[in-house]
């Protein structure tokens, strides 16, 4: 039985050698995560067609090459984001110099979820790693054959009081939470993110959330309809909807509502085929309780694509609801899965005053070429981060940080984001000796007035 306490025991006391801290050990580290991907791609790619039956294609686009634009995007920055920063001197302060060193956190843990479990695993562990943190990683139980394969590749390439890989259920993570871990990083559902948060709180852990909600995609009546049904099936749809940023219902515009559906449709049967469940590349549901949670929504309004299921394979079609309130149950919460619900509006107002109303969801998606309609719902919705006539995209640029807010999480990462999220930005100002300022002291005569104006 793996001792959970050792781990984090002997990882701290390796921590506190300062190996970590090197940048070249960084690099080092990086350069060897990459490696390492590389050489298992076959590996991953069998691994994620047992856990998901995911095909090749969305297992690079969407695990692996994502990963490797990654490591290559905070390799050659890394020297300079480890640089203590120079701050400007306050004219109070004159003599001295303000600086800020990044300094890694410490010991920290990733829990990953399983509907990415290869990418949601390695992603935050190349920012703690650039950031000279050592970590523990505990994949998702539901994808036990990606497990393994994170197992296999990070023991192949780093000593375990580096990092490590704990496997389990609940208990394992219940267990690890107990621990004074220096950051915990959590992506997965608001329930069990709700529990890691006060976790964390015992120990005044500071920790990342990376959660979800009901991200809405409005299509207006000035969009390119063929070209937004396009990208939204394929957004939607991607990973059978098990993507937390995938656009969760659509909100369509009354006077385009007919001819949307139609090229929607046909969206649907281009890239997924006429019987996606017969579509060998078609992802599956992950564990049968997520599947039969899903049925239970096709029982909302009216199914006017899709619809049909295989339990044995657990695959549900790509399905439209039509006919949806938001009294019903697909409604109600996050859907996650290859069902899609289609409501319409007049006016845009009335679309920013039901989101606004609802939980800050983690992405927003608009499809139109008003400008004026774009800076509305962009200065007037609270959300995540989100795509202007397309979804999903702005997960992919390490450019672009990614992260929540309120209900949808905490924190971001990507890129310089990744680095900045495992990383404790110490102050320190250095004060000269070659003078000393005398009416900083309250026996100075002029010191008052001299204070006063200064402080303005």
């Amino acid at each position: 039985m793996i001792d959970n306490k050792l781990i984090f025991d002997n990882q701290k006391q390796y921590f506190n050698s300062q190996a970590t801290k090197s940048t070249d050990f960084r690099l080092r580290a990086l350069k060897a995560l990459k490696s390492a991907i590389l050489d298992k791609e076959p590996q991953i790619v069998d691994a994620l067609r047992k856990d998901l039956n995911k095909s090749e294609f969305d297992t690079f686009s969407t695990e692996i090459g994502i990963l490797l634009e990654e490591i290559s995007y905070v390799t050659k920055r890394l020297q300079k984001w480890a640089r203590p920063r120079k701050v400007t001197t306050a004219l109070t302060h004159f003599g001295t110099k303000g600086l800020q060193y990044p300094e890694p956190y410490g010991v920290v843990l990733i829990v990953a979820p399983w509907n990415y479990p290869f990418q949601l695993a390695i992603s935050p562990l190349i920012g703690a790693i650039a950031a000279g943190n050592c970590a523990v990683i505990k994949p998702s139980e539901l994808t036990p054959n990606t497990s393994a394969v994170i197992a296999s590749l990070i023991s192949s390439i780093y000593d375990e009081e580096y990092v490590a890989v704990v496997e389990g259920a609940v208990e394992t993570s219940t267990s690890l939470l107990t621990l004074p871990f220096d950051y915990i990083f959590f992506t997965g559902s608001v329930g069990v993110g709700k529990v890691v948060m006060e976790a964390a709180a015992k120990h005044l852990t500071p920790l990342t959330l990376e959660l979800g909600g009901k991200s809405p995609c409005i299509v207006h009546h000035d969009a390119d309809l063929r070209l937004a049904a396009k990208r939204i099936a394929w957004g939607k749809f991607l990973n059978a909807g098990q993507t937390c940023i995938a656009p969760d219902y659509i909100y369509v515009q009354q006077t385009v509502h007919d001819t949307f559906i139609s090229y929607l449709k046909e969206a649907i049967h281009t890239l997924y085929s006429d019987n996606a469940l017969a579509n060998e590349d078609y992802v599956r549901i992950v564990a049968k309780r997520h599947f039969e949670r899903l049925l239970d929504f096709l029982q909302d309004g009216d199914i006017i694509e899709g619809g049909r299921y295989d339990a044995t394979t657990l695959k549900i079609q790509p399905t439209l609801l039509t006919n949806i309130t938001w009294h019903d149950k697909v409604m109600q919460e996050e859907i996650f899965g290859p069902i899609l619900p289609i409501l319409s509006y007049s006016s845009l107002e009335e679309v920013i005053h039901t989101v606004q109303s609802k939980p800050h969801p983690l992405a927003l998606y608009l499809f139109s070429t008003d400008n004026k309609a774009v800076n509305k719902v962009i200065h007037q919705v609270e959300f995540g981060g989100g795509c202007i006539n397309d979804v999903i995209y702005h997960i992919a640029t390490p450019y672009l940080p990614f992260g929540g807010k309120g209900s949808s999480g905490m924190g971001a990462y990507h890129g310089k984001a990744s680095f900045d999220t495992f990383t404790h930005y110490k102050s320190v100002l250095k004060q000269t000796n070659y003078f000393d300022i005398p009416f900083r002291y309250p026996n100075n005569k002029f010191g008052l007035r001299i204070l006063k104006m200064l402080f303005k």
